[in-house]
């Protein structure tokens, strides 16, 4: 379990000091062009990963508490599954960046509001006199990455879309989201040595 939450911990760390100095040093909007391809674009985001949102006030209240709930039971399996076997770095390395990432955007969704101005026209303040932008569970998540690998029109021939402009990969991204898609990458890979216990089980005739 030390290794888990130490993998855990640095991911958190990497995540929240980058989405402190993106909200304290950026407007919303802004672009740090590192290449054509690598763009540092400051965006939040009120609902799920990638930029996707479930609309509404009582949306994205439910959107937080479900986050909440969903690193609860993680953290649950989490002790079971070392508690039954011994697993691989990878396999560790999987359940704990997925555990990682759902908590580094719990962050954001449960505090950022609470401890941050928004960030409209300027650098939002920590901690501003008149109070945040927002209430508790109601924060908006820091979104950075941005990898247009490709921008142009599509062929005139495709259907539906042809002739259309088109760029890939559209979808802005923090830390979190990366660690998570990466937590469930390394899952597929290790899938056998997480989840072989119960597969066995359940394939036992009764």
């Amino acid at each position: 379990m030390k290794r888990v939450l130490a993998i855990v911990a640095a991911v958190l760390v990497v995540d929240q000091v980058l989405k402190i100095w993106i909200k304290t040093h950026m407007t919303l909007g802004e672009d740090i062009v590192i290449t054509d391809w690598f763009i540092i674009h400051f965006t939040e985001n009120p609902g799920m990963a990638f930029g996707m949102e479930l609309g509404g006030s009582w949306g994205k209240l439910l959107l937080s508490l479900f986050r909440i709930l969903t690193i609860g039971l993680i953290f649950y399996w989490i002790r079971q599954l070392l508690g039954r076997r011994r697993l691989s770095t990878g396999a560790l390395t999987a359940v704990a960046l997925i555990l990682a990432g759902a908590i580094g955007n719990v962050l954001d969704s449960a505090f950022y509001g609470l401890l941050f101005s928004d960030s409209y026209g300027q650098p939002a303040t920590f901690l501003p006199a008149g109070g945040g932008y927002a209430g508790f569970l109601y924060g908006h998540v820091v979104d950075m990455f941005y990898f247009p690998l490709f921008r142009g029109y599509l062929p005139e021939w495709l259907p539906i879309w042809g002739g259309d402009y088109f760029v890939f990969f559209r979808p802005v991204f923090n830390v979190a989201d990366a660690a998570i898609s990466t937590g469930v990458g390394l899952l597929l890979i290790f899938q056998r040595e997480v989840f072989g216990e119960e597969q066995g089980r359940s394939t036992t005739p009764s």
